[in-house]
């Protein structure tokens, strides 16, 4: 049986040409929050909480362009990588063009997912940038020695316990995690320097360090200052339709719990928090 929109178009023949006549349509999806899967009842921005609302946003109809609002810190560097991936796959696959627009801050993995527009537009007041890897964690070793608390860990394999937080910290440990972080990396910078040609030749631009949206313009690292509305309106005419593609819902533990009511009680409440917190200090560390 043809679609709705199927019979629409077909109808759309018998009507005079002025009738026929549709603004052009932008395909809007917001990309907001860590990257990662955060915790059960908090998810990040993954490639799974994703994947449906990429699909319906390159797959709407008599689109002609679509548009990633990113408000992100950064996250997990194999997540920002999956869902950049993906995105490159549709924009070919549709053949449509890609507009990356930045908020608050399009930083690390965030500034990665932007990569994957043809074009990246920022706010003048945004945070763009740390092109870097980062491992961050906490040594106990001391504490439970202090209080009388004997770690025992028994393994196979002489890497298997790397980095134990209950531990004291091995050399041999920081130069593998180092290993890797320079992998990541690589990658990392790869990928930046294919999508931005166009960048300063001997300008260091991958120390982690951030720009504002302004400051980001002048060294390549975005396209354009600017938002959504204007930028749009300049390029397809004061006409064009911006669609917003509905937000994924969040996992089902996550809205089972909601509907529970707040007197209710799940051993998941306190990963929820830790997420929490470990999110705002993401976003703590541009001053957000």
């Amino acid at each position: 049986m043809p679609s709705t929109t199927a019979i629409t178009d077909g109808l759309r023949r018998f009507l005079p040409a002025r009738w026929r006549q549709t603004p052009p349509r932008v395909a809007v999806l917001r990309l907001n929050g860590a990257i990662g899967a955060v915790s059960p009842l908090r998810p990040g921005l993954s490639i799974g909480s994703l994947a449906t609302s990429l699909e319906r946003a390159f797959s709407m109809p008599r689109i002609c362009a679509v548009a990633l609002i990113i408000n992100s810190p950064g996250g997990s560097a194999a997540q920002s990588h999956l869902i950049y991936r993906r995105i490159r796959a549709l924009a070919a696959e549709k053949t449509l063009p890609v507009f990356a627009f930045v908020e608050d801050a399009a930083a690390s993995g965030g500034y990665m997912i932007a990569c994957a527009a043809d074009e990246i537009v920022a706010d003048p007041a945004s945070l763009v940038g740390s092109i870097g890897v980062v491992s961050a964690g906490f040594g106990f070793d001391k504490l439970i020695e202090r209080i009388g608390v004997e770690r025992r860990v028994h393994t196979q394999g002489e890497a298997k316990a790397m980095l134990d937080p209950f531990r004291p910290e091995d050399p041999a440990d920081v130069e593998r995690l180092k290993a890797i972080q320079a992998d990541i990396q690589d990658l990392f910078t790869g990928l930046v320097t294919e999508r931005r040609p166009k960048l300063p030749v001997g300008q260091n631009l991958f120390t982690g360090a951030v720009w504002s949206g302004r400051q980001a313009l002048a060294i390549g690292l975005v396209d354009a200052v600017g938002d959504l509305r204007g930028t749009m309106r300049a390029r397809f005419g004061e006409k064009v339709e911006l669609r917003l593609v509905a937000e994924a819902k969040g996992s089902i533990i996550a809205r089972l719990l909601r509907r529970a009511g707040p007197g209710s009680t799940a051993a998941g409440i306190p990963d929820a928090w830790i997420a929490a917190i470990e999110e705002r200090a993401a976003w703590a560390r541009f001053g957000l």
